[in-house]
């Protein structure tokens, strides 16, 4: 006597279509541009990174490259790095702010 044992292997169409009209039917309307709630800590976080932290976390990028420098082995790496950190904290807020802002 043979036992069939019965598996599946292809997902039936209502494994999806159940799940994806209970979510529809639960969801709420979401307005992205109209809360303020983030706004304070946006600003804070902004601000810090513009001013004083970002140029803190500059010059201990800048450190830890000249540290790696100091080593003895040179890889480009070690001032790309700092470069790279000091770049991004200088321009890179302002412009995921302006996109972020422009987009919402």
């Amino acid at each position: 006597m043979t036992t069939k044992t019965l598996t599946r292997s292809a997902p039936r169409m209502r494994d999806y279509l159940v799940p994806a009209a209970l979510a529809l039917a639960i969801a709420g309307a979401a307005y992205a541009g109209a809360d303020t709630t983030f706004d304070p800590a946006l600003t804070m976080f902004t601000d810090f990174l513009e001013g004083s932290g970002g140029k803190i976390i500059t010059v201990l990028s800048l450190a830890g490259g000249l540290i790696a420098l100091a080593s003895g082995r040179f890889a480009l790496g070690q001032v790309a790095v700092p470069v790279g950190v000091g770049i991004g904290v200088g321009t890179g807020v302002p412009i995921v702010t302006s996109v972020v802002t422009a987009t919402i």
